[in-house]
This record gives structure tokens, sequence and C-alpha cells, in this order.
């Protein structure tokens, strides 16, 4: 079962009492990829964020902590955006070659 940490029901506020960071840790294991989210002290997390540096490969059996203070910054990654150029390609419709002439009478019936 997999779980959109990202809706509602999963959001928490740590930036209450004395767990004022949020905490993510990402483990690579055989059957894929674990989160494990939560809140923490600054001191605990940054703790355990850079007592896990060796560890943190990406590799089978990685384990990364990561911390941060910034509303929903432990939440999904941003899609990526296609790149400019393939965006013009899909996007721009062709246009209809005009006269000057011609275009300049649109132009002066259609601007203030």
């Amino acid at each position: 079962m997999t779980h959109d940490c990202s809706s509602p029901e999963f959001i928490v506020n740590c930036t209450v009492n004395v767990q004022d960071m949020c905490q993510k840790e990402v483990l690579v294991k055989e059957d894929g990829i674990h989160y494990r989210k939560s809140c923490a002290s600054s001191g605990a997390c940054l703790i355990a964020s850079s007592g896990y540096q060796q560890f943190c490969t990406g590799k089978l059996n990685s384990v990364c902590i990561t911390c941060c203070n910034t509303p929903l910054c432990n939440g999904p990654r941003q899609k990526k955006r296609p790149p400019p150029s393939a965006a013009m390609t899909l996007t721009t419709p062709l246009l209809p070659v005009f006269s000057l002439h011609a275009l300049l009478f649109v132009l002066s019936h259609t601007l203030c």
C-alpha cells in the first residue's frame, strides 16, 4: 500500500514545542525505497543527519537523513518541467502568412 505523504491527513506541524524541525529518512531496501518523515528537535536531527552521512550512498541498504524547517520542506519533489524547446515545439501554433499590407490594415483597425 502506498500513501501520498503530501495529502492533508499526513501533514504535521513540526514548528511547535521542542521538535522544531522536519526530519526525513530515506532507506534503500531490496523491496524498494522507503521514506520515514517525522518531527525532531533541531539538535537531534542535525546529529542524526551528520551521523548517517557515511551511509548515504544511494545504493542498497543506504540510509539518508535530512533536516529542514520551512513549510512542507520534506514533501514530494516538484515535477520537472519539459525543456523550453520541447514545449515550444508542441504548443506553438502555425500562423498563416500575411502580406505586410494586409497585416498593417488589420492592425490599424484593431489597435486603440
